[in-house]
């Protein structure tokens, strides 16, 4: 009676481990991955990117904590965390405190990791950049020059052969100067532009903001650089919200399109005053 019982348990027992295993969810495997931004040699940060091949497809994957480390991956070079949006990114600014660390040589890494979640494994990528910064310049006749340095032995030193855009920016996107729309530095580091945008929109002073980009480079990540300039034709905004416009607020529509409309409402319901005029009088005429 005893083995008989002790069978049983064991039974019972291996029964539960055999479920808990069959109820287990199979994790995805998380891929992330670094960009590295470096805005007028000012402000830098760095976005993380997190995706998963979800039923043979890449797909972006949203709230995903992440951890980001310069050097190596130890609390002591923890430089911020975030989480994830619904586009996969998370975003954070290399702090103050990270200064000792970017400056122990020409180049520097970073790691992203995130914890495993009930969907997710663990996840870690890792980038290696180069230092550099880009510069813009103009010179006479609206010619603009753009020059790539990167940090090798303590030397700033001009980079060859990387393409550069230079455009002029805008509020939904870039407008490239001229039709070519990146141009190669030189053995100076420097890549030449013409600026073909006569008559185009500035500020109230006729200033236009030129900017270059070097875009996802594999060495030197992502870097911008800007310069205003007079080359514009000024332009002052006239607000229009005490007037009668087509897209003004409520009760500024203009005139004639209130008749309009006020002409429709009338119409519509005197039709249906006089069709209920009608049927009571046919009703009437039924009860006589």
């Amino acid at each position: 009676m005893k083995k008989t019982s002790q069978q049983l348990i064991a039974f019972l027992l291996l029964l539960t481990i055999s479920l808990s295993a069959f109820a287990q969810v199979e994790k995805n495997s998380l891929s992330l991955s670094i960009s590295y931004y470096n805005s007028n040699n000012q402000t830098q940060y760095l976005v993380a990117h997190a995706k998963s091949k979800i039923d043979g497809k890449f797909q972006m994957i949203p709230n995903i904590p992440v951890s980001f480390y310069i050097g190596s991956k130890t609390p002591e070079t923890l430089i911020g965390k975030g989480v994830t949006n619904e586009k996969g990114d998370a975003l954070v600014f290399i702090p103050a405190s990270a200064k000792d660390e970017w400056n122990k040589a020409a180049k520097v890494s970073f790691v992203v990791a995130s914890p495993a979640t009930k969907t997710f494994d663990e996840g870690e990528g890792t980038l290696d950049l180069t230092k550099a910064k880009l510069q813009i310049d103009t010179l006479a006749d609206r010619k603009i020059v753009a020059t790539l340095l990167e940090l090798k032995d303590s030397i700033w030193t001009p980079v060859k052969a990387v393409d550069v855009r230079i455009a002029i920016k805008r509020m939904d996107a870039d407008l490239n100067v001229a039709e070519t729309p990146a141009y190669a530095t030189d053995s100076l580091g420097v890549a030449s532009a013409d600026f073909k945008r006569d008559s185009l929109l500035g500020d109230s002073k006729g200033n236009l903001v030129l900017i270059a980009h070097v875009d996802d480079n594999d060495l030197y990540g992502n870097l911008s650089s800007e310069k205003t300039v007079p080359w514009g034709k000024s332009y002052t905004y006239i607000s229009q919200f005490d007037k009668r416009t087509l897209f003004a607020r409520r009760g500024k529509s203009p005139i004639w399109l209130e008749l309009m409309a006020y002409s429709i409402v009338v119409a519509v319901w005197g039709i249906l005053i006089y069709l209920f005029a009608q049927i009571r009088k046919l009703k009437q005429l039924g009860a006589a």
